[in-house]
């Protein structure tokens, strides 16, 4: 089996109104996220490719537009603001172009890692 995988950085705010109001994280607050596409496949193609790593860069091209220095809240719903979410929207969104996606995982730090694989 063949893996690749690439990653994208983004910067933005949310805030996690569910939390109680002394969590840190109920206030809003930034990171700077990283996120990771995995894809893998049994065959190559004619190139000697899983997929070529220049087609992955529309994700970055939607990362960009959609949620770089933007509030999470506003794009994905303020239920929505969390890591395990953009985790599985981000997969959602590889996984309707690319069908070798497997993996889709947001870093919200160094140390956090949130993943969705289906």
């Amino acid at each position: 089996m063949y893996r690749i995988s690439k990653e994208y950085h983004f910067s933005a705010s949310h805030q996690l109104l569910f939390l109680p109001e002394e969590h840190p994280c109920a206030r809003m607050h930034g990171h700077n996220y990283v996120v990771e596409v995995e894809l893998q496949s049994e065959e190559l193609g004619i190139s000697g490719f899983v997929r070529d790593y220049r087609e992955l860069d529309a994700l970055k091209i939607y990362i960009d537009e959609t949620f770089d220095h933007r509030h999470i809240n506003d794009v994905l719903g303020d239920n929505k603001a969390t890591a395990e979410h953009l985790a599985k929207h981000f997969y959602d969104w590889c996984k309707a172009k690319w069908p070798e996606v497997t993996a889709v995982r947001v870093r919200e730090t160094p140390k956090s890692c949130a993943e969705y694989r289906a």
